[in-house]
C-alpha cells in the first residue's frame, strides 16, 4: 500500500524531529533538580522537602517517558501506522499524570505520618536556598517546554512542562511552609503544607490522564476549529455545494478532518475534483498540521444521505 501524505504534513513530522532535545533538557534538569531536594531534605529533616524530593523522582521518570514518547512520535507514516505515530504522546501524559497521582498520594501520607510524629528542623536557611535553587532551575526548563509545546502542538511537552510546573509550586510551598516553621517554631505547619501541596498536585495529575484518555479514545476537534472548517465549506454553497458527515479527530500535533461533499450531478468529474482540491487545500493552509479527507456525492441522489450519520447516534 502507498501511502498519500502532503507536504504540509511532512513539513509538520520534520519540524518536530527536533523535539526531543527539549525533552533530554528535561531529563538533564529533573536529575540535577532531584540532586538539589535530596540535599536540602538532608540538610534540614523537613518532611516537606522530602516530600518535594520525591515529587521530583517522578519528574526522572515522567521526562524519560516523554523522551521516549517524542522519538516514537516523530516517526514517519509506515504500512502497519498509516496515519503515523502521534498518539504516544498520550501514553506519555497519561503517564506522567498517573506518577504525579501516585506523587501526592504518598506525599500525603507522609505529611499525616509527621502530624502523628512531629520531628523538629535543622539548617533551616540553607535547606531553603537549595530548595529555591532547584524550584527556579524547574521554572524555567518548564516555561521552555510549555513554549515549544504550544508552537508544535506536543502533548508530551506540554504535560512534561504542566508538571515541572506543578514541581515549582510543590517547591514553592514547602519553602513557605517550612520558613514558617523557623520563624514559628510551629512544626505541624511543615506537614500541613505538605498535605495542602498533594491536594493541588493530585488536581493537575487527574487532568493529565483526563486529557490523555480523551485523546486515545479520538476526541473531535476544539469547536473553535471545528467552526473554521465549516466556515470553509460554506464558502461554497452559492454554487450549489452542500456537505455532511463532518468528522474530525486529533492524535497528539495531527487533526483529522472528513466530509462528504454534495455537488450538482450534472458536474464533470474534472470539475468536482478541482473542487475537492480547493476545499482540502483551504482546510490544511486553515489548520496545519492536518489530514483531510474527502468524498464527493451528487446531492440529488437520495442514496447521498444514507451515511449522513456514519454509525453516530446523534
Amino acid at each position: 500500500m502507498e501511502l498519500c501524505w502532503s507536504k504540509d504534513d511532512n513539513a509538520a513530522m520534520q519540524s518536530r524531529d527536533g523535539l526531543t532535545r527539549y525533552a533530554w533538557l528535561s531529563v538533564a534538569t529533573a536529575f540535577a533538580v532531584i540532586f538539589l531536594k535530596v540535599g536540602a531534605y538532608l540538610l534540614t529533616n523537613s518532611i516537606g522537602f522530602l516530600s518535594d524530593a520525591l515529587e521530583s523522582t517522578a519528574n526522572i521518570v515522567a521526562a524519560i517517558i516523554t523522551l521516549a514518547a517524542l522519538t516514537v512520535a516523530a516517526r514517519p507514516p509506515d504500512h502497519e501506522h498509516a496515519y503515523g505515530h502521534s498518539k504516544a504522546e498520550y501514553l506519555s501524559s497519561g503517564a506522567e499524570g498517573v506518577l504525579i497521582i501516585l506523587a501526592a498520594l504518598f506525599i500525603a501520607t507522609q505529611a499525616i505520618l509527621r502530624f502523628l510524629n512531629p520531628v523538629p528542623l535543622e539548617q533551616i536557611g540553607l535547606g531553603i536556598v537549595v530548595s529555591s535553587i532547584a524550584a527556579m532551575a524547574n521554572f524555567i526548563v518548564a516555561r521552555i517546554l510549555m513554549r515549544a509545546g504550544t508552537r508544535h502542538r506536543s502533548v508530551a511537552l506540554t504535560a512534561d512542562a504542566h508538571h515541572l510546573l506543578t514541581d515549582v509550586w510543590t517547591s514553592v510551598g514547602v519553602v513557605v511552609g517550612v520558613a514558617l516553621v523557623g520563624l514559628t517554631g510551629w512544626l505541624w505547619l511543615d506537614p500541613m503544607i505538605g498535605l495542602i501541596v498533594s491536594v493541588q498536585i493530585l488536581f493537575t495529575g487527574s487532568k493529565l490522564v483526563r486529557g490523555s484518555v480523551n485523546g486515545l479514545m479520538d476526541a473531535g476537534l476544539p469547536e473553535e476549529e471545528v467552526n473554521r472548517v465549516c466556515a470553509i465549506l460554506d464558502e461554497y454553497r452559492e454554487l450549489g455545494v452542500t456537505y455532511h458527515a463532518l468528522r474530525t479527530r486529533q492524535a497528539g500535533a495531527q487533526r483529522f478532518v472528513s466530509v462528504h461533499i454534495q455537488v450538482p450531478g450534472n458536474w464533470s468529474v474534472q470539475r468536482g475534483h478541482e473542487l475537492l482540491e480547493a476545499i482540502e487545500q483551504e482546510i490544511r493552509q486553515g489548520l496545519a498540521p492536518v489530514n483531510v479527507t474527502t468524498h464527493l456525492e451528487p446531492v440529488e441522489d437520495p442514496v447521498s444521505w444514507d451515511d449522513a450519520v456514519l454509525n453516530r447516534v446523534d
